[in-house]
């Protein structure tokens, strides 16, 4: 197997432009298709960017009603930021229930290093009690954040994922578009190196995992 390479340009507006999943809506997957990033038919879960992304230069609210600066509390640190909505009933949480199993096959020393952040899409129903409840569940130490919907987009889109104002659908359901993507900053040049989809599995995590905390290749 080989490890996909993919320029970030291209990953950037397939995964801004096209690669959206409606979380909290109809059921209908036709109507929300999450688009492969890659012609690569590897099946290897992880995507090397050839070109990374800069880090997004966003200061938001953690769940302690703190400022948080994204670039500078993560700086040097292996890093995977994704961005969901606690209400989501599929997507969001069952990607990080798989970061959070693998996160726990990892020596204590390894799992120190590594931080895992959850931006909301759905800044106006997750307030940071609720989000750090939510993340609670999954792993205390994941860091959730939250902030006003512009920033919070305009930081999403510059490492190439799209999302959008939650909305409502004729059930009356809030759905949140956002990509399903999971970037990987390398603790070496803080860079988002590697990019992971909504398909990749704890497995893939546990496997990957201990190369993205060195900063290595996948």
């Amino acid at each position: 197997m080989r490890t996909k390479y993919v320029p970030a340009a291209i990953a950037f507006a397939v995964a801004a432009a096209l690669t959206l999943t409606a979380c909290g809506g109809s059921d209908d997957k036709a109507k929300s298709p999450v688009t492969d990033v890659s012609a690569d038919t590897s099946n290897k879960a992880a995507t090397v960017l050839d070109r990374p992304f800069t880090k997004p230069d966003f200061v938001l609210t953690d769940t302690q009603g703190k400022k948080f600066d994204f670039r500078e509390r993560t700086k040097g640190r292996p890093t995977l930021i994704y961005f969901g909505y606690t209400h989501c009933p599929d997507v969001c949480p069952l990607t990080m229930s798989n970061i959070a199993l693998a996160k726990r096959n990892l020596p204590k020393a390894d799992q120190d290093k590594l931080q895992v952040v959850f931006v909301t899409t759905d800044p106006d129903r997750d307030t940071p009690e609720s989000l750090g409840k939510w993340l609670k569940a999954q792993d205390p130490s994941f860091i959730g954040l939250t902030g006003d919907f512009p920033t919070i987009q305009a930081g999403a889109r510059s490492i190439g994922i799209g999302i959008d104002p939650a909305t409502k659908d004729d059930k009356g359901n809030v759905v949140s578009m956002h990509g399903a993507q999971v970037i990987a900053f390398s603790p070496k040049t803080d860079q988002g190196y590697v990019l992971y989809g909504d398909s990749t599995t704890a497995e893939d995590y546990t496997k990957d995992l201990p190369k993205i905390i060195l900063g290595e290749n996948p």
